[in-house]
């Protein structure tokens, strides 16, 4: 009896021990927090939350092996819609000579892909870079009419993928595009311009994916501080319109639209303003004597080549197109200015020429036709302005002592003839100023000059005055 006691007391303490060391390896193994229950909570149990589980790889949370992501979402079925909305962050350049302009933007999408859903107890969305963009599906949109682009990739590639519980996701990155712009230069440098960056799907039409402006005009935001060294930012805004191929179909096509006016300060001091100051330099020389010949001409052909440099320098900055430009006209205007004073002066000077000649051709006429019979004398004298020979003549007629000395009658009747002469050829002259009063500006080189002082600055002011006018 007393060894059944014994040995029943001993199974009792071996059980104690057991049920001892499994409570203690239950306690052991549970880590967590000790959660206590709060009056009138649900005693039901919580789904885990797989965004939280460190166990689990992007992959598996959203599933990328178990879907075919090559075929768009909802692959058969309606257009996937996909907004659109873009920052622009500068605009770095207006090439006229290139016709385009660069943008640096960043260009965000927006659609819902449920092949992406995962389950999360606090609705908060997950962010990866680049790198999972290459596992999925994203939209194929490209720049129309891009020269260049690319995407920036300092430090890393400039890709955002942010996708949300619910299978929503926003696909953002940051590119610098160089887009074509045509340009209309017929009013440069008075100009404005106006340019577009247009978005496309590349493969899908308007059946697969329908490609809008998430909030309309709001979709396009820009720096404050974007600024152009030759333009003015007037507006930017968006417009959106189908675009067709012969070949593929319909497309959907987004427009970011910004208009640039250009500043024309700059054009005033380096275009303008010179050729301005060219043609009024060129006006001085009508208050030069017509007989300083290299004055005046030096002059007029400096102010032609200064014209001709600044013609060059204006063109090698434009692009070569094939009508005039608002700057063509002023300084081809000028340039004629210019030139017109040259041919003024030559006319002058021309005209000065053939009237020395005749008045040359008159006095000698006039002295052949003043000299006096010399009756007798082997030679012909010439008579001074005073009625008297020279003194050679006089010495000349000491040889004829004893020739017969005229009479005082006759000679008075050959003085009353030569008197007669002048008198006829002086009344001849008059008759012909009186005929020729109509050509007073072309005899009378003064003239010419006199009136070109009013009339090239009269001609040029109201030029000035018709141009701005028109173009401003």
């Amino acid at each position: 009896m007393p060894y059944f006691i014994q040995s029943l007391f001993f199974l009792l303490c071996l059980i104690i021990v057991v049920e001892c060391r499994k409570h203690g390896n239950r306690e052991r193994r549970w880590t967590g927090p000790v959660e206590t229950q709060k009056h009138g909570t649900s005693l039901t149990k919580k789904p885990p939350d797989v965004t939280k589980s460190r166990k689990m790889k992007t992959e598996q949370i959203l599933r990328v092996d178990d879907h075919d992501f090559t075929m768009r979402p909802a692959f058969g079925g309606p257009a996937v819609p996909v907004g659109v909305d873009v920052q622009v962050e500068s605009l770095d350049s207006i090439s006229e000579v290139d016709m385009d302009f660069t943008m640096t933007l960043y260009l965000r999408h927006y659609w819902k892909d449920e092949r992406l859903s995962f389950t999360s107890t606090t609705n908060k969305s997950m962010t990866f870079d680049g790198r999972l963009v290459k596992k999925i599906w994203v939209p194929d949109v490209f720049f129309v009419h891009s020269k260049r682009s690319f995407i920036h990739d300092t430090t890393t590639d400039n890709i955002m993928l942010r996708v949300f519980p619910d299978g929503h996701v926003l696909y953002s990155l940051r590119v610098t595009v160089t887009a074509a712009c045509n340009m209309d230069f017929s009013r440069f440098p008075l100009d404005s311009q106006t340019c577009s960056l247009e978005l496309e799907s590349y493969a899908y039409t308007d059946e697969d994916l329908m490609l809008y402006w998430k909030n309309g005009d709001e979709s396009l935001s820009t720096d404050e501080r974007i600024s152009l060294s030759q333009f003015l930012i007037q507006k930017f805004h968006t417009t959106s319109r189908l675009a067709f191929y012969s070949s593929t179909g319909w497309y959907n096509r987004l427009f970011i639209n910004f208009t640039l006016r250009r500043h024309i300060f700059f054009f005033l001091l380096q275009t303008y303003f010179p050729a301005t100051l060219m043609v009024m330099l060129s006006w001085v020389s009508f208050w030069i004597d017509r007989r300083a010949v290299p004055a005046r001409v030096s002059l007029g052909i400096t102010t032609v080549l200064t014209m001709s440099t600044i013609i060059t320098g204006v063109n090698a900055s434009m692009p070569r197109v094939s009508y005039i430009k608002a700057v063509d006209i002023y300084l081809w205007v000028s340039f004629v200015f210019v030139f017109l004073s040259v041919l003024e002066y030559a006319a002058v000077n021309y005209l000065t020429t053939v009237q020395e000649r005749r008045d040359r051709k008159l006095r000698e006429r006039m002295r052949e036709q003043s000299l006096p019979c010399t009756c007798g004398m082997s030679h012909t004298g010439t008579m001074m302005g005073d009625g008297t020979y020279s003194e050679a003549d006089t010495n000349s007629l000491a040889g004829y002592t004893e020739a017969p000395i005229m009479h005082s009658e006759e000679r008075e009747k050959q003085e009353h003839m030569v008197v007669h002469l002048s008198v006829s050829s002086e009344s001849t002259a008059t008759k012909k100023k009186g005929g020729l009063r109509a050509f007073r500006i072309i005899q009378n080189t003064h003239a010419i000059d006199t009136y070109s002082r009013v009339i090239f600055p009269g001609a040029y002011i109201i030029f000035n005055l018709i141009y701005w006018s028109v173009y401003c």
